[in-house]
């Protein structure tokens, strides 16, 4: 339990550090740390299930923005 509330802090920090900088390139990476910290080492499984769709393992994009 401890590693998860570590996990949703860290997430909550970038969320509230870099989640509220002006530009779509900036949110989306600011999403993109918050996911890599609570995902961890699923990360990658994560963005290639979010990718997968009807049309093959490439139907959707995932963006990881540019750091603030």
């Amino acid at each position: 339990m401890e590693d998860a509330q570590r996990r949703i802090d860290a997430a909550l920090k970038i969320a509230s550090e870099d989640g509220q900088v002006d530009g779509g390139h900036h949110k989306a990476w600011a999403i993109d740390q918050m996911v890599r910290v609570l995902c961890g080492d699923q990360y990658e499984q994560f963005i290639r299930e979010y990718c997968a769709g009807e049309d093959g393992p490439d139907t959707y994009l995932w963006d990881e923005g540019i750091a603030p």
